[in-house]
């Protein structure tokens, strides 16, 4: 006879991997109209001086697209139209995807929203957010008795 060790930890995880699987097959299925659900692939990169922001949106004009930014979140939005609705031709197979898609990006603290800038080239959305300033390190004058002496502070890093 085999002697197994019960380890309630384990079946704990097995138990959450199996409900995650559920969810998604649940929530991860297509519509059943037919067609899929459509996020556009963005990358977000750093450079010296700001962050980019690139967004793939083939076949969607600027006028497509909607950029906002509330409460220091940055918004994409926009729709790609079906184009096969107003076509009279038949169709063996469609897999190119449409509909609405909205990506929210919470921007760091600090960043001068009014300098956010963005352009659309050959169906490449580029938003540029420049990086917020470093805050700088500030002297604090300190009086002994009626001598005022001047401390530097100086910007330690973790490392």
């Amino acid at each position: 006879m085999t002697v197994v060790r019960f380890e309630p930890l384990r079946e704990l995880s097995s138990l959450q991997n199996e409900m995650n699987r559920l969810f998604n097959t649940v929530f991860d299925t297509p519509p059943t109209s037919g067609n899929r659900r459509w996020v556009p692939a963005m990358d977000l990169v750093e450079t010296a001086d700001a962050f980019v922001l690139r967004a793939d949106l083939p076949g969607m004009s600027q006028d497509d697209v909607k950029l906002e930014i509330e409460d220091n979140v940055l918004t994409v939005s926009g729709e790609r139209k079906a184009e096969h609705e107003t076509q009279q031709e038949g169709f063996y197979r469609l897999e190119r995807a449409f509909g609405a898609f909205s990506r929210s990006l919470t921007l760091p603290k600090g960043v001068n929203t009014e300098a956010v800038g963005a352009s659309f080239v050959n169906g490449v959305l580029e938003v540029r957010i420049p990086k917020p300033e470093q805050v700088k390190p500030r002297r604090i004058e300190i009086a002994v008795g009626d001598q005022p002496q001047t401390i530097e502070a100086e910007a330690t890093s973790a490392a």
